[in-house]
């Protein structure tokens, strides 16, 4: 989602606020999901919450280490309850990417979601096409995979907190968009680099989707990681650098300073804690600077880790939806973008359910994907 600037509400009001009704019509598909699940649409739609105005607010929520267990920990390393219950399994690239034909996502055992929280910690991205899920069920599937995130700024499903809608169409209206400056998710990024305890499994169902466009491309940062040479790999291992949120906010002292950026540090390369794979985790829109390196030597790098991230196609997967599909992938080992090539023309709709992971960390030790898979060659090395 695009940043947009917070708007203070005075405290004596905020709570006699009327929320704003549905002004655009609901896509079909997506009214006919919401009202079979239940979901009150009579206050309007979506649900807005009153956006916090200072920094020191946004940095408080969430700012204590949580216990986590990544599921696919757990998981059957071959993953026979999950894979031998589908009626056909694809790979959709050599690197990234996999799709899952005949299971229903809300039906899954708890053996089943370990071994699906495996297959996209070492796949980057899994798909399921078909689904009929409400957003109640889409939440608690989210929350096996961890803590599930609330965002303070984003418009969510009513009654639902932490089921954030993803409305192209309404989010145009608050923050427009054209053929030439698309902006909002049409860049690469990863949700949450800010938060203390940053995204792992993210998961996107669209009920509607335009007929032409509308694809998301992911990317693989083990495979963006192992595109560099092991002289470079050294540069960067154990380097930390600062990693800033999507919407800025003011500084309580200083409000006429101007909006600022919520900032964490955390490790340029991190390492999954089911696979236990290296991982290159920048990206353009939110990765700042690299601790300890003067603007110009920061800059240098990071504009090659992100162009090695993004200009390798064969480490990309760009994916076609259809109604009803369900996309889950980790953000630890990825980044994404939507592509705005339909410009609103038809109406695209989903819900999407972020679960938080671990704090991230580095280990010099850990393999990358392709020396744990016996794939590597003595120059990757």
């Amino acid at each position: 989602m695009a940043p947009s600037i917070a708007v203070a509400i005075s405290p004596d009001i905020k709570d006699t606020i009327v929320p704003l009704k549905d002004t655009l019509g609901l896509p079909e598909p997506t009214r006919k999901r919401l009202e079979k699940a239940g979901i009150d649409l009579s206050n309007g739609y979506p649900y807005r919450p009153a956006k916090p105005i200072y920094l020191d607010d946004v940095h408080n929520i969430r700012n204590y280490d949580r216990e986590f267990v990544d599921p696919g920990t757990r998981a059957d390393p071959e993953k026979k309850a999950l894979l031998s219950a589908a009626k056909e399994v694809k790979d959709l690239t050599a690197h990234i990417g996999t799709e899952i034909v005949g299971l229903q996502l809300k039906d899954l055992t708890d053996q089943q979601k370990d071994e699906l929280g495996l297959l996209i910690a070492e796949r980057s991205v899994v798909f399921f096409r078909d689904q009929e899920i409400t957003p109640q069920e889409q939440k608690k599937l989210g929350e096996w995979y961890g803590e599930i995130e609330v965002h303070p700024q984003v418009p969510s499903v009513p009654g639902i907190p932490g089921v954030t809608v993803i409305w192209p169409e309404l989010q145009a209206t608050e923050n427009p968009a054209s053929f030439r400056q698309t902006g909002g998710a049409s860049r690469w990024h990863t949700d949450l680099v800010h938060e203390r305890q940053p995204a792992g499994v993210t998961h996107l169902h669209n009920d509607t989707v335009p007929k032409v466009g509308g694809d998301t491309l992911w990317a693989s940062g083990y495979a963006a990681y192992e595109k560099l040479s092991p002289a470079f790999r050294k540069i960067i291992d154990g380097r930390e650098a600062v990693y800033r949120s999507a919407h800025p906010y003011l500084d309580r002292e200083n409000p006429n300073a101007g909006p600022k950026y919520l900032e964490r540090v955390h490790p340029l390369v991190r390492v999954h804690p089911a696979t236990g794979w290296k991982a290159l985790w920048v990206n353009r829109a939110m990765t700042v600077r690299i601790v300890g390196l003067d603007k110009d030597e920061s800059d240098l790098i990071l504009n090659y880790l992100y162009d090695v991230y993004e200009k390798n196609v064969d480490i990309q997967l760009r994916f076609k939806w259809t109604p009803g599909t369900s996309a889950l992938w980790d953000n630890r080992i990825t980044i994404h973008n939507a592509s705005w090539d339909y410009e609103n023309s038809e109406p695209r709709h989903g819900t999407r359910v972020t679960a938080l992971a671990e704090k991230p960390f580095f280990d010099e030790k850990a393999p990358t994907r392709r020396q744990a898979l016996g794939l590597a060659r003595p120059e990757d090395l």
